[in-house]
């Protein structure tokens, strides 16, 4: 089904700039997709790469623009302890070596070996659970770009005694590295057991946030990345990101951009 979405904006804006800013694709590929015939306007084909859309407009892809589009590999990973994400030392496995055809959950193909993967929101090599692999610039940048404001949210079971001064501590009130942190979710939901939601991913973050207040993190699970929960996936397991997921994770900033916060117990 060919991709349609209606310009509402006010102002006439050029047809590859607003296609960059609704995360469809940068404009480069907007370019090279309005040069190949694959971009229509109220049903006339655009081809001018100057073109703009004004309000009131429907702008469709073609069928052949959204299998281009979708030609970059994203894999949607629940990473185990002991692996790295981003690139190993010496010793280490990165998390990527996972991505085998045996591992592989539901239909799809293990990237090839030629496949440039980089994880978009690094979990270290202590930590586990949901880990985005892509090679997909757009993705990229909604999920970790500087701009971006996707959360993150984690399970964490910690040591130590547990008040309300370092609930609060880590809510908001921390510097790691002479900044201050941004303003958190951080509630008790079980015995020694918290759920941190993050708008940031410094190095190490929660670990460094915990041993500020004096707890120590015995366990770290992340369980989603905005709109994508880790959900039954086993770990160990991958599978491909679909078009809605992606689709979901790169839509402009608005009331729907994270989801709720109902914690998995």
């Amino acid at each position: 089904m060919p991709w349609t979405r209606r310009y509402e904006e006010a102002e006439p804006q050029r047809v590859n700039r607003w296609l960059a800013q609704s995360g469809v694709c940068s404009r480069r590929e907007a370019e090279a997709l309005i040069a190949e015939g694959l971009v229509s306007i109220d049903g006339a084909r655009v081809e001018d790469p100057g073109r703009k859309i004004e309000r009131g407009q429907t702008l469709v892809l073609a069928d052949r623009a959204q299998q281009k589009l979708a030609g970059h590999f994203t894999a949607v990973l629940n990473k185990p302890v002991g692996y790295v994400s981003g690139q190993p030392e010496p010793g280490q496995t990165p998390a990527a070596r996972l991505l085998t055809a045996k591992n592989l959950m539901g239909d799809g193909e293990a990237p090839g070996p030629k496949a440039s993967l980089a994880p978009l929101g690094r979990l270290d090599m202590d930590s586990r659970g949901l880990l985005i692999l892509s090679e997909d610039g757009v993705l990229a940048k909604a999920i970790i770009g500087p701009d971006s404001d996707l959360e993150k949210e984690y399970r964490v079971r910690v040591a130590g005694p547990l008040d309300e001064k370092k609930m609060g501590l880590l809510r908001y009130g921390l510097q790691l590295d002479g900044r201050q942190l941004k303003r958190a979710r951080v509630d008790v939901i079980g015995d020694q057991r918290l759920c941190f939601v993050l708008k940031e991913g410094r190095n190490r973050q929660i670990r460094r946030m915990c041993d500020l207040v004096g707890l120590k993190v015995v366990d770290l699970l992340r369980v989603r990345i905005g709109t994508l929960r880790l959900g039954d996936l086993p770990e160990g397991r991958w599978r491909p990101l679909t078009p809605a997921e992606r689709e979901a994770l790169v839509a402009p900033p608005g009331p729907l951009r994270g989801a709720r916060n109902t914690p998995e117990r």
